[in-house]
């Protein structure tokens, strides 16, 4: 363990001097046997631990904690930590004047054991007035290509792809929405490794590799949400890919109604795929057995679970580029699709408060419609009399947000430019009278969109987590460190 310099001139020496932080921290070793050692900007707590044998623990049992006391350290920390299971590496960021960065990686020995540590230990108070935040953290092994030639298949695109990098696995190709035998100008490269990944990321990312002559575009493909098998266990909703846009609900519904007539309760179609949801699970896995592959009004359909999104936590995870109001955010489950090519799951809902002032909090009612009799009372209301989980957008919620603390209405200024191949890109700009004078004086984002709904959308979004971080929060560029580390 190297051995840390720590004086009266950092902030640790508020708490305890070096010596008795390396005292510590030779107790905590002594008592558990784990080995420590410090590297590349982080100190590493087992990996493995004391008799551990066979290979590391597999993806999925890894959480990222962010929010750690600067001056607190793995004495403090791993015995938090354990009431959750067996670590078997705990890695702490460091500073060079020895303080913490502020978050750590702690993986467990398996997948229920990381999940109960983020049930138990997000928004734990690990000191009086300090609240850590714990979520899963995946190494990501996914690129997203963009700007294909649409007639290219998967199998050209795979072998392209295994020419210029190295590490391919597989390639991830969806068919256009409108033209089956078109693919949608995008597809998702899986790599062996995350260092694979990253290798073909850097050599891919300058923005002059051409492939068919075509310039690419690269990036880090979101993850998928992962969802813990127990709740897994209790799904009974169908996701229904690959649809035609022509195929209406009905005929949804009639098709995975023939295996067992009266199973489904309803289905919910948006574009080309489709959520069937049924009365019971066991009929929901029968039927995705069944029906997975079939062909519904001339179009082979790929039936899976849906999963669940945690809407508490999912718009901290998943907000990372252009958001679509045509998401899924009414069904509450996510799974792969385009609404944003650059990842397999569905929208972020909003952010869930603001540190004590009137914020957004994510939709807790599903969105639907209901008869109007006639002879129904109605009573006028105003919007802002209602709660935040009736708006489902981000620019209701950021116009109730401002209206709740007392500010002006955001002000929208809307610019545009051209992309290479001429389409014309919105962007929004957005303004909050009541802050302009302070840190930040306007929010935009750094996507452009091609639809005004979508850049409008975007901006609000992104105006809204800024004005989140301001307020300290649970910072998001620690947790996209969760996928880009």
């Amino acid at each position: 363990m190297n051995e840390e310099n720590v004086d009266g001139t950092n902030g640790c020496s508020k708490v305890r001097t070096g010596t008795q932080n390396e005292a510590a921290l030779l107790a905590l070793m002594e008592k558990t046997g784990y080995n420590m050692v410090q590297e590349n900007g982080q100190r590493k707590f087992g990996g493995p631990p004391p008799g551990w044998e066979g290979p590391p623990p597999p993806r999925g049992c890894e959480v990222f904690v962010g929010k750690i006391p600067r001056d607190m350290y793995e004495d403090e920390l791993v015995p938090v930590f354990e009431r959750a299971g067996k670590i078997y590496e705990f890695r702490l960021m460091m500073e060079f004047s020895g303080e913490n960065r502020g978050y750590a990686f702690v993986m467990y020995t398996t997948k229920e054991e990381a999940q109960l540590a983020i049930r138990i230990l997000n928004n734990y108070e690990i000191r009086p007035g300090k609240f850590i935040g714990v979520c899963v953290s995946l190494d990501n092994c996914r690129l997203f290509i963009g700007a294909i030639p649409k007639e290219k298949k998967k199998e050209e695109i795979l072998d392209e792809m295994k020419k210029v990098t190295e590490g391919v696995v597989d390639v991830i190709v969806y068919p256009s929405a409108t033209d089956k035998t078109k693919n949608r100008g995008f597809a998702f490269v899986e790599y062996e490794s995350h260092r694979a990944a990253a290798m073909a990321r850097r050599k891919l990312i300058p923005g002059t590799f051409q492939l068919w002559g075509h310039t690419i575009q690269v990036d880090w493909a979101d993850p998928e949400k992962e969802v813990d098998e127990e709740t897994m266990q209790r799904v009974k909703v169908l996701y229904v890919r690959n649809l035609m846009i022509s195929t209406t609900e009905e005929t949804i519904k009639a098709e995975f109604n023939k295996f067992k007539p009266g199973a489904v309760e309803r289905v919910k179609k948006l574009r080309d795929y489709a959520f069937v949801h049924f009365f019971n699970r066991e009929d929901a896995v029968a039927a995705m057995s069944v029906m997975n592959g079939k062909c519904i009004d001339g179009a082979s359909i790929e039936v899976t679970l849906a999963k669940p999104v945690n809407k508490e936590n999912t718009w901290r995870q998943h907000l990372n580029g252009q958001i679509s109001p045509n998401s899924e955010n009414l069904i509450v489950f996510a799974n792969k699709e385009e609404s944003h090519p650059k990842t397999l799951g569905k929208p972020p809902t909003l952010p869930a408060r603001l540190n004590g002032q009137h914020s957004p909090s994510p939709p807790e009612i599903e969105r639907c419609t209901y008869p109007f009799f006639p002879g129904t009372k109605l009573t006028p209301i105003s919007m802002y009399s209602l709660k935040s989980n009736h708006f489902n957008s981000a620019v209701m919620h950021l116009d109730y947000y401002c209206n709740k603390n007392n500010w002006a209405p955001p002000e929208y200024y809307l610019y545009s430019t051209t992309s290479q191949d001429g389409k014309v890109l919105l962007v929004y700009k957005i303004v909050i009278p009541a802050i302009a004078n302070g840190s930040q004086s306007y929010f935009m984002p750094d996507k452009l969109c091609t639809t005004l709904e979508d850049a409008k959308e975007l901006a609000a979004q992104f105006t809204l987590l800024h004005l989140d971080r301001e307020h300290n929060l649970f910072s998001l560029d620690l947790c996209r460190r969760i996928w880009r580390k």
